[in-house]
């Protein structure tokens, strides 16, 4: 069994360290933030720092996808979670029968366990500081790696043999895991190390977001009108029902809409939530927050193998670290939950000893179980994010790629036939991937048969820069 230094501590580490120690390695998970989780997690929204993850406090969704993974790997956890306040729901149970056809056998898929980040992260964090082989060391920062000149394979490539903290500590590891999300240095170590620097697919996602928390005085929360990402003329509303009575909306725009800055003002974001029928009784609640928000997110790709070779072994990157999206779609936790999974399985495969056949395994897995999501993720949000630029323009989105449109199809016809609807619904819970639903027999028969449907209701583009702009004049005036 492999000594395993984990570095970073939040949802995609707890979760890698409760895998791999369960699997019987040793793990050492580092964390640069000091501050230790509360011993109630339902305060940890409060009294819980995490200065290192500037997203912290910000929405989160943690989708079925998610919770099936904890249910095979880690079947305690998620009764840890509810039991401290995490939401359990169903969205197709909520759902009327006119809608959803009944509650059918299959249909336990869809549950979530849900909640905001940090009353997740803290639960987490209690369970795995009662883990078996597990020492969490908080409030230890990573300068660098130790690296050796060749690895065990002796073909010039470096191998990781540990870390390098903030003071000058060595710690040694058989393999060294990234969980550092967004911001993970892992790049700069290497390179500082005298090892090939990855080769990161980036780019800036182009979307803001104008977020507010709640939450309701009996501990309910309010009933979905329609799904949890709704898309209208150039912009998406996102409702995310989570734990403890508490909830968020969130408007979702394109960061090159100079009309949407004024929304980051409390009075001109409750006018122009109050526009959308759907959405507008979900802020009819007391606000925790004011408005917080979220701009300048990377798309990342991070390739530890180029070219068929790895730039290091003893070392990989899992999650936000190895790969970051569009946060709106809710994927981050339920593909590092894969992603830590995909690890387990590589060293189940080939032991930590044979690094570069570790390193290998690692990456084939990733590339067959995990990599798909993220593209799948990278190129509809692309395309929305055109779609609203085109709506900004006041032109028709116009592609030749019929995958985005068969993929809008379904969700549009979703609430109008049962098999739609499940069909949708898997892909939203990363359940399945579009490609695959698709395929189901019969399912494009089922879209054919529907034909177009009416967008959902709410202001078009005039009316958006109206609400927007009579509300900054207002604020001006008085």
């Amino acid at each position: 069994m492999a000594e395993i230094v984990i570095v970073g501590g939040g949802v995609a580490g707890l979760t890698a360290s409760m895998l791999l120690a369960r699997d019987g390695h040793h793990v050492t998970l580092v964390e640069r933030d000091p501050g230790v989780p509360p011993a109630d997690p339902t305060t940890a929204w409060d009294d819980w720092e995490r200065r290192g993850v500037n997203q912290f406090r910000l929405p989160h969704s943690f989708l079925p996808r998610f919770r099936a993974v904890l249910d095979d790997e880690l079947p305690d956890l998620p009764d840890v979670l509810v039991g401290h306040g995490a939401l359990r729901l169903n969205r197709m149970q909520a759902m009327p029968d006119t809608i959803t056809g009944g509650f059918r056998p299959g249909d336990e898929r869809f549950e979530v366990v849900t909640g905001r980040r940090p009353m997740i992260e803290a639960a987490m964090a209690l369970a795995v500081a009662q883990e078996d082989g597990v020492v969490v060391r908080r409030g230890v920062a990573v300068r660098g790696l130790t690296v050796a000149a060749d690895g065990p394979g002796h073909d010039g490539v470096p191998h990781v043999t540990g870390i390098v903290t903030d003071r000058g500590e060595r710690i040694p590891a058989d393999l060294v895991v990234d969980c550092g999300g967004r911001r993970s240095a892992l790049a700069d170590w290497l390179a500082d190390a005298g090892a090939r620097r990855p080769v990161d697919d980036a780019a800036d996602a182009g979307f803001i977001y104008f977020s507010r928390h709640f939450r309701s005085s009996d501990g309910t929360t309010p009933a979905a009108f329609g799904p949890p990402i709704q898309p209208y003329d150039s912009l998406s509303m996102i409702t995310l029902a989570a734990d403890n009575g508490h909830w968020s909306v969130v408007v979702l725009a394109s960061a090159a809409d100079k009309a949407m800055r004024a929304v980051r003002d409390i009075d001109v974001w409750h006018r122009l939530v109050a526009r959308y029928p759907l959405v507008a009784h979900w802020v009819d609640a007391e606000p925790t927050t004011g408005v917080d928000v979220f701009a300048r997110i990377e798309d990342r790709v991070r390739h530890m193998v180029v070219d068929g070779r790895p730039v290091a072994t003893g070392v990989v990157a899992v999650g936000d670290a190895w790969a970051c999206t569009n946060p709106s779609v809710g994927r981050g936790s339920a593909t590092a939950a894969l992603h830590a999974v995909a690890l387990r399985d590589a060293l189940r495969d080939a032991s930590a000893v044979d690094a570069r056949a570790l390193v290998d395994r690692f990456d084939a897995i990733t590339r067959e179980r995990v990599a798909p999501f993220v593209d799948d993720t990278l190129r509809v949000t692309r395309h929305r994010l055109a779609q609203i630029d085109a709506q900004i323009a006041g032109r028709p989105y116009e592609t030749d790629d019929a995958g985005w449109h068969l993929g809008q199809a379904l969700m549009d016809a979703a609430a109008h036939d049962p098999e739609l609807l499940r069909g949708a619904m898997d892909v939203g819970s990363m359940l399945a991937r579009g490609i695959d639903v698709l395929h189901r027999p019969g399912l494009v028969d089922r879209l054919r048969a529907i034909g177009p449907v009416a967008p959902l209701p709410g202001p078009a583009r005039a009316e958006v820069v109206d609400v927007i702009g009579a509300g900054r004049d207002r604020l001006v005036t008085v």
